[in-house]
């Protein structure tokens, strides 16, 4: 958390222009269909409006998390009547509609899946080095995944609002249609000897990188073809993720641009 001037806190990367405060408010942007990173909805309100509300988040697959109206509070003096929402900063992309669009101009996607990647400026960072490289998508999970604020987009370079990025509710079964729509799933992970350099990525391919703290998921580690790993000579055992995204993507690149 950031504190600001008047000694309110906010998520850090932030600012006030990037919540919408008050019930109504925000069941207005429901209706019109803004693009909401999540709601926070004081715990103790249970009224018809906020049912209302709740309901209508479920519809349009907006996450919602119930919080103490102290953490409210910390946002913002405004009177938030107990609902504000995290807008996004850009326009989230249809997965299904990336890989219908890529088959159609006969070019095999190249799709990159972030498992619970949280620090912005990691996913900045990574956002940058993809969009440069030409990758057709991004795929973040709904939950456990760094804010799309506006400390992102800049620290993408502008990138974030030029490359789709794909919000999935659960990360398990959109990496499940990936396989269905026939995209080979290619885990990087320390958990394996094979060298990056011997996986065939000229075809379409979705790239799976996991947290730091972690690494990839077990349940999406369960639904890979392939694992890779990027070979390392010096005495530290891994990359920073952003990097390591971008060593991935490029020896992709290589191989495609042959």
């Amino acid at each position: 958390m950031e504190k600001r001037k008047d000694g309110f806190l906010i998520e850090k990367g932030a600012h006030e222009k990037d919540f919408i405060f008050g019930t109504r408010a925000v069941m207005e942007a429901l209706h019109a269909q803004k693009d909401i990173d999540k709601i926070l909805v004081n715990k103790e309100l249970n009224n018809e409006l906020i049912k209302e509300l709740l309901s209508q988040a479920k519809q349009d697959r907006v996450p919602v998390v119930k919080v103490p109206e102290a953490k409210l509070n910390r946002i913002t003096r405004k009177n938030h009547q107990g609902v504000v929402a995290h807008m996004s900063a850009i326009q989230y992309a249809s997965i299904d509609n990336v890989i219908t669009e890529c088959f159609s101009k006969g070019v095999d996607p190249l799709i990159l899946v972030l498992d619970r990647i949280t620090d912005v400026r990691n996913f900045g960072a990574i956002a940058r080095t993809a969009e440069c490289a030409g990758v057709h998508a991004i795929i973040i999970p709904e939950k456990g995944a760094a804010q799309i604020n506006s400390d992102a987009v800049k620290t993408s370079a502008g990138a974030l609002n030029f490359l789709p990025v794909c919000r999935a509710r659960n990360l398990h079964f959109m990496v499940k249609d990936l396989k269905k729509m026939g995209l080979n799933i290619v885990s990087c992970t320390e958990k394996t000897e094979r060298k990056m350099y011997d996986a065939d990525y000229t075809v379409p391919t979705a790239i799976i990188m996991g947290s730091e703290e972690d690494g990839i998921s077990d349940d999406l580690m369960e639904l890979s073809d392939e694992f890779v790993r990027i070979p390392m000579a010096g005495n530290i055992e891994s990359l920073n993720v952003s990097v390591a995204s971008g060593v991935l993507i490029y020896e992709i690149i290589r191989q495609r641009t042959k």
